[in-house]
């Protein structure tokens, strides 16, 4: 008995010492987009039987936030019209599927993978209602192999892009020679609320537009992409209320506190000075930040942090400017920029995204 615990540890062992490496990123936009300054009027008629100091005030949030354009799966003008939950989620069925094949094509493509060759399927999203899940369609879509391994991660937001590489990743280490995809896509424009004048509201259609991403990552020896040199985890206790829907008659209504940029402040540290000590390294060692731009106020309190740190978050901020905040996507379009660039080897970049429970999740890699 003994001797078969020891047997199964030492293996256990060896395959969690296996290397995981990111073999490709690629990101898809949906076909329409608008300059933030083209959905002001849009937001005028919106408003059209408010107060005026109110209209105001909401302009200047939409003009404040650090959006230039944002991208959505529906005509803008669609966006601001009244329809019921049922009209936009099917929608959001009918777009979600286009969106995540085309991202999942165009990173194979870049792996110069054959559909075929994966192991291991991932789909995330959050803001719209889809059984079977997106992963299913894809299966059918691409004829990817009939025993592969399916796993749907839904409501988890804006974290979840970095949750479904941890998951990647813990499939991969124990399994040589296989490889997984994740697909994220987000349509936070399907879930706007024409009725709900809070702040949560006003505040996530400044900051939302709608994208797709997918990162494919293998067990293989014979790769060139970073590896993962260490992921984890962050939960926030009595946190729960913090970010989040509602599910309502109308749909899914946000739930966003605006204490969300002191509360990772006040976390901070603890996220990732450990974490990188338990990885043999530390912030002053780590030359890419790659982090998830979950609004202007939570980047300018994350870029304060790093800027102390003597590191900056300018691809962030760009993404942010370009796309807006995707949800569980936007990190991966961060990601991207990074790989593009094809740092040196031996850098390292830290994978950093918050979202609801309230949680963070952390990835080192190594290039």
């Amino acid at each position: 008995m003994e001797m078969g615990f020891q047997i199964f540890m030492g293996h256990q062992t060896k395959q969690n010492n296996m290397s995981v490496h990111i073999a490709s990123v690629a990101t898809q936009l949906p076909e329409f987009y608008r300059e933030t300054k083209d959905i002001i009027p849009l937001v005028n008629v919106w408003l059209h039987d408010q107060d005026s100091r109110f209209k105001r005030k909401v302009v200047k949030i939409f003009e404040g936030a650090a959006v230039d354009k944002r991208y959505s799966i529906m005509n803008p003008e669609d966006v601001f019209t009244q329809t019921t939950f049922e009209d936009k989620n099917n929608i959001y069925q009918r777009e979600v599927k286009k969106l995540g094949k085309q991202a999942l094509v165009k990173a194979l493509d870049k792996a110069k993978w054959n559909a075929q060759s994966l192991d291991f399927i991932i789909t995330v999203s959050c803001t719209g209602i889809m059984i079977p899940s997106l992963d299913a369609y894809l299966i059918n879509d691409l004829k990817l192999k009939q025993d592969i391994v399916r796993l749907p991660v839904t409501e988890m937001g804006c974290v979840a892009g970095i949750s479904g590489m941890i998951y990647a990743k813990k499939f991969l280490e124990s399994q040589p020679n296989k490889r997984a995809a994740v697909i994220a896509v987000e349509s936070p424009t399907s879930t706007f609320q024409l009725d709900d004048y809070s702040m949560a509201n006003m505040v996530s259609a400044a900051i939302f537009g709608d994208g797709a991403a997918c990162v494919l990552l293998s067990s293989e020896d014979n790769h060139i992409g970073p590896r993962i040199v260490g992921e984890k985890m962050y939960h926030f206790y009595d946190e729960t209320n913090m970010m989040g829907f509602d599910l309502t008659n109308g749909g899914l209504k946000m739930i966003l506190d605006p204490k969300v940029p002191e509360t990772i402040a006040a976390h901070f540290p603890n996220i990732v000075h450990p974490f990188l000590k338990e990885n043999n390294t530390s912030i002053e060692h780590v030359d890419h930040l790659v982090f998830h731009p979950g609004g202007k106020k939570i980047v300018q309190t994350v870029e304060e942090l790093f800027g102390k740190l003597g590191k900056n978050i300018n691809d962030t901020k760009e993404v942010l400017r370009l796309y807006g905040n995707m949800s569980s996507a936007t990190v991966l379009y961060v990601l991207e920029r990074f790989m593009d660039r094809n740092p040196q080897k031996g850098e390292k970049g830290i994978m950093l995204s918050f979202g609801p429970g309230f949680s963070a999740q952390r990835i080192l890699l190594e290039w």
